[in-house]
């Protein structure tokens, strides 16, 4: 069976699959080979990749791994079946039948509205300065249009459409899903931008990044991990209940969004959600907001006057 697992390896090299998922590939198939080993006490075979033996397998990983480990050695397991079927090496995929191991759901994030306003501002100290401005506009962008942060960091100066000082709308380009899009930013967050373009070219200096709209020290196109750790320091100066990554400002955007009327679809349409199941995840609210929209919008639910 190893030879086999090379062989898909290399075909899988071959039509550009990323190194990332040829390592983890590898790695998960590697561990059902020795498992099967351990378990029979002789080199695996290729007719070892079946439903019962995948099973076993991933219930002895149940215990000590995540749902999303289980779900990603299936993922390599009912691929490698697919190439040996493909190539008539078996005759069919029985890993086809195992069931998906459906993983635990963890509700997001989303600090209270006066959080994110001290995120946003930041110290007064630093409202004037270059690099206070900028971070003042990537928090704005964050927040403000719900942008992750690798749809942030790839912003550049053209894809911000103005139709006047006070309104702002945001290509999103070749997000998740390689799907553009159209997002707005509000009235301060426009000003923000705004305050920021006015000394960008402090931080770009003569051979800077004419394109990228935020910019790092060296004038270089800002990194994702810089803007995690700016999220992550300024959640330790304003004191914020949580302290949350770029991810957290995005919940927060969704959350406070349908917490103030907005509808899911909306919402899903500016995240860049291709289902609105997702969407859903982003926007859990308290009980308590719940019943008081609705004893506001339902008939049979209003108290008489």
């Amino acid at each position: 069976m190893r030879a086999a697992i090379e062989r898909f390896l290399a075909h899988l090299k071959a039509r550009r699959a990323s190194p990332h998922t040829i390592r983890g590939y590898r790695g998960d198939l590697v561990t059902f080979v020795e498992a099967v080993e351990r378990r029979h006490g002789r080199a695996a075979e290729i007719e070892d990749l079946s439903l019962e033996e995948v099973r076993r397998h991933l219930a002895g990983l149940y215990d000590d791994h995540k749902a999303s480990s289980l779900q990603r050695a299936l993922a390599a397991l009912r691929s490698f079946g697919d190439f040996l079927r493909e190539h008539e090496v078996i005759a069919d995929n029985e890993v086809r039948l195992v069931r998906r191991p459906k993983g635990r759901m963890t509700l997001p994030v989303a600090l209270p509205v006066e959080d994110m306003k001290a995120l946003c501002e930041g110290p007064p100290a630093l409202a004037e300065d270059p690099l206070g401005r900028r971070d003042r506009a990537i928090f704005e962008v964050l927040y403000g249009s719900g942008l992750r942060v690798s749809e942030c960091v790839k912003l550049d100066l053209d894809h911000l459409r103005w139709e006047d000082d006070d309104e702002l709308t945001i290509r999103v380009i070749e997000g998740k899903g390689r799907k553009d899009r159209l997002v707005p930013l509000g009235r301060m967050g426009a000003a923000a931008i705004r305050a920021y373009l006015a000394v960008r070219a402090a931080l770009a200096g003569p051979s800077g990044d004419r394109r990228a709209l935020f910019l790092g020290q060296r004038g270089r196109r800002i990194h994702e991990r810089r803007v995690r750790e700016l999220v992550y320091q300024r959640c330790l100066a304003t004191g914020a209940r949580v302290r949350v990554g770029p991810h957290g400002l995005r919940h927060s955007f969704a959350t406070h969004l349908l917490e103030s009327g907005c509808d899911l679809r909306s919402i899903q349409t500016m995240l860049g959600h291709s289902s609105l199941s997702t969407t859903q995840r982003y926007t859990h609210l308290d009980m308590g907001h719940v019943i008081s929209v609705y004893e506001r919008a339902h008939p049979r639910a209003r108290r008489s006057g």
